[in-house]
């Protein structure tokens, strides 16, 4: 993202002229060093409040509605307990890492501007390599899961619609591949934006539409509850008897996985604290919209994880809105499923634009004389100005949409595919790399009672994720014993 930005104000200091006038010299003077930032791009722009939307919508994702079901397998204690210790780490860990934004001097230091560039300035070594190829295939692999759940809840709306013309006789199977082609068009289309700064409509859009259909789910919760007269569900989780010994230890670790990846966002807040203005700095104005985000998505991730479970018992979905079914009001669960396709379309965005700011500008440092990388075609858009066309955007950037929508088609397990993202991505995105980089930068002493805490908190969620992964990969391997390429249906 930063890069992107980078490479845009770089190409707009050739634009920018100030009309030195005699008469006017110190204002025009004055006016034209505060159109700059410290490292002479262009002002930034981002607040608390879009910087907020970001997190959220990057936070509140489809993650939300497999909480009842990782809750389920927990039980009424361990599951909120877990969603709550995620949720304190993740906002721990992620105001160790705004603090990592500028090196040395929180106010003056020079700006890292990716969330590879603060693991190089600060730690170096092979440690930036590993931290880029984690962070980007993570990206990678959550356009790949978004993907699967935008098409199957458009696969859903569909199927309401064929259930209710034909008064529920007909089985309406389908398949996701149209689909996720359709979100995938979206997708080419929308990632010619050229960089972070430019899609915060999106993210606003996004938020609320994620806000829309996790309130629908606890509504719908609550109604079941309501309905019912009775909290359903037990103190230690789904019973032994329903399912075998060895399944609820591997459930167990597959609930852990899912709460991981509904706490992924660390993985772009670096780029996300790029877009803020300043003063005041802006590791304080991301403390505040880590804080203000954190505490309102987990808010929501506890209302609809445990109603969802209260509703359910035992029998909590793997996807909250799929297990009201296909009934009345058939309205307003096609409203819930049109605002997560909505927040989806946005949260791609969000995550990918990391990825195309990289390569982006390893390319125009590989080949800085390339019209193909560099040049950039001015296209009038009527009502909107003036837009600026990159051929190299609009080719790599096509290219990886249809990479992530055709890898997509072939697997096509959303919840596993989370779960195994939460597990491979929270321990050294969310926790290891803030914590050595905190480490370093702030000189804490070897064996001090600070450095021992956060080496035992980096250890703990070591051993959380490792058990995360191995029950997410356990169940990937259930689910290719049924599986067909491109032949999925619901």
């Amino acid at each position: 993202m930063g890069e992107s930005a980078a490479t845009k104000s770089s190409k707009n200091h050739h634009h920018q002229v100030c009309d030195f006038s005699m008469d006017m010299l110190p204002q025009t003077v004055s006016k034209c060093f505060n159109s700059f930032d410290d490292d002479g791009r262009l002002k930034r722009t981002g607040t608390l409040w879009t910087a907020s939307a970001h997190i959220i919508t990057a936070v509140i994702g489809s993650g939300v509605l497999s909480l009842a079901w990782a809750i389920a397998q927990l039980g009424w204690i361990a599951g909120p307990a877990v969603m709550f210790l995620f949720s304190f780490a993740s906002f721990y860990t992620s105001c160790l890492l705004s603090d990592c934004y500028r090196a040395g001097n929180p106010v003056s230091g020079k700006r890292n501007y990716t969330y590879m560039d603060s693991v190089r300035s600060i730690l170096g070594g092979a440690k930036v390599k590993a931290c880029g190829f984690i962070q980007y295939f993570n990206l990678f692999g959550i356009a790949i899961g978004y993907t699967i759940a935008a098409s199957i809840s458009m696969m859903t709306i569909k199927r309401s619609n064929c259930f209710r013309d034909s008064n529920r006789e007909k089985p309406c199977y389908m398949s996701s591949t149209p689909y996720m082609i359709m979100f995938g068009i979206t997708e080419i289309l929308l990632s010619q934006i050229p960089d972070f700064d430019q899609i915060w409509w999106l993210s606003i859009v996004a938020a609320v539409m994620s806000f829309t259909y996790s309130s629908i789910g606890l509504g719908l919760g609550i109604a079941q509850v309501a309905a019912s007269g009775s909290f359903k569900g037990s103190l230690t989780g789904i019973s032994i008897g329903s399912v075998t010994e060895t399944q609820k230890i591997w459930r167990s670790f597959q609930a852990l996985g899912d709460i991981a990846f509904a706490y992924s966002f660390s993985v772009i807040l670096i780029e996300i604290q790029d877009t803020i203005r300043s003063p005041p700095s802006e590791a304080k104005i991301m403390k505040k919209a880590t804080f203000l985000s954190t505490a309102v998505t987990t808010t929501f991730y506890m209302l609809c994880g445990c109603m969802g479970y209260a509703a359910f018992g035992d029998a909590a979905p793997g996807n909250l809105l799929t297990g009201f079914g296909f009934y009345n009001p058939f309205w307003f669960l096609d409203i819930a499923n049109a605002a997560i396709v909505i927040h989806l379309v946005g949260a791609y965005q969000v995550f990918c634009q990391p990825i195309f700011a990289f390569v982006e500008k390893q390319a125009a440092q590989r080949w800085p004389d390339s019209e193909f990388i560099a040049k950039e075609i001015e296209i009038p858009v009527p009502g909107l100005g003036q837009y600026n066309m990159n051929l190299f955007r609009l080719v790599w950037r096509t290219i990886f949409v249809i990479l992530t929508t055709v890898i997509s088609m072939l697997l096509p397990f959303f919840n596993d595919v989370v779960r195994i993202l939460g597990a491979l991505g929270f321990w050294p995105l969310t926790v290891y790399f803030p914590v050595e980089m905190y480490i370093k930068q702030k000189q804490i002493p070897k064996w001090s009672t600070r450095w021992v805490c956060l080496q035992m908190l980096s250890m703990a969620c070591l051993v959380i994720s490792i058990m995360a992964a191995a029950g997410s990969i356990a169940g990937v391997m259930l689910d290719l014993k049924s599986y067909r390429p491109f032949k999925t249906s619901y």
